[in-house]
């Protein structure tokens, strides 16, 4: 018999094919939407493993914990949460695991939902040859949902903040060389740092799109996070969506130190982790926006068309060639 390794069909493959064994546009969203009598409920899991999300040479158990809430966090952000319930945990560890070690990991954790709110629910543990924090999360749907499906024709596309620190950090953290002849500031250095380390998300971007809404009979919108990358972003929301993505590449908000080139694209487009929100407004309400929050940034818009996404103003020959990240 045949075998397909995961490693030949790919993340995205793999979830396409585990939506067989779920009820319809279950995967179309990383939250799921459970109804309830007073409040809808969203739920969200997200784990970190060892060697592939984290190591010790890069992060510290505290900063692990920050992150590991982050990570679900966002999922429910991105998704219109209101409030954050709180969070259950899985967590796997060899035997010989320094008990500091996992201290510092549910401290981390702790000043997370300080943070952003909620607390620990409850959990499990279990041994294992390397570490592992799965954190469900949950929280309640509020008034707008945004959803991944919900980009229309004409709508302009928006991001919150910069993309592209987090994997710098990385390289940073895990002392890997970048190109000799760039110069990174030491302001670039600390912002890409702290943004891999401990980031800290867009709690109050629910109220600001709120606030702005010209219309209270509209209750949703197209969004999605970054933690995958800018690129696969767009693309999962003009999947979803069933239109086509323009992006003005002369648009796309960046650092003020962030270097030139193809490989910086790279980085910028297909790093991921940087947790910003990528999402579709009708004009007069992307106006309103925009007025009010100058940390958002106005980069294309949505047309008719297939599910891709095109770029103008975009003069790198070898963008084509680059990968979003694959767990496999």
């Amino acid at each position: 018999m045949h075998k397909e390794l995961l490693e030949n069909i790919g993340e995205k493959e793999l979830i396409k094919r585990l939506a067989e064994f779920m009820p319809k546009n279950q995967i179309s969203d990383d939250c799921a939407l459970i109804k309830a009598r007073d409040k809808d409920l969203l739920i969200n899991t997200d784990s970190l493993v060892e060697n592939v999300h984290f190591s010790n040479e890069t992060i510290s158990a505290l900063d692990v914990g920050w992150k590991a809430v982050a990570s679900n966090v966002s999922d429910l952000i991105s998704s219109g949460c209101c409030k954050i319930i709180g969070i259950n945990i899985g967590l796997v560890v060899p035997p010989k695991t320094d008990w500091n070690w996992i201290k510092d990991l549910y401290k981390g954790i702790n000043q997370a939902l300080e943070y952003f709110g909620g607390s620990i629910l409850g959990g499990d543990c279990s041994v294992g040859k390397e570490k592992v924090i799965s954190l469900t999360a949950i929280g309640t749907q509020g008034e707008i949902k945004f959803r991944r499906n919900s980009c229309k024709p004409k709508e302009l596309i928006m991001t919150t903040g910069l993309h592209g620190l987090s994997k710098l950090g990385l390289m940073i953290k895990s002392k890997k060389i970048w190109n000799k002849n760039t110069f990174i500031t030491q302001t670039l250095i600390d912002r890409s740092i702290q943004q891999f380390c401990k980031p800290k998300l867009k709690p109050k971007f629910l109220k600001k799109v709120l606030n702005a809404r010209p219309n209270k009979n509209l209750k949703t919108i197209g969004c999605t996070d970054s933690s995958d990358g800018l690129f696969q972003a767009l693309l999962d929301l003009s999947i979803e969506s069933n239109c086509k993505a323009v992006v003005d590449y002369e648009k796309i908000p960046k650092h003020k130190n962030w270097p030139v080139g193809d490989e910086w694209d790279e980085y910028y487009f297909f790093g991921g982790e940087d947790y910003e929100l990528v999402f579709s407004l009708p004009l007069k309400w992307a106006k309103n926006l925009l007025n009010v929050d100058k940390t958002i940034s106005e980069i294309g818009y949505f047309t008719e068309g297939s599910p891709t996404v095109e770029f103008i103003n975009l003069k790198n020959d070898n963008f084509q060639k680059y990968k979003s990240f694959n767990h496999f």
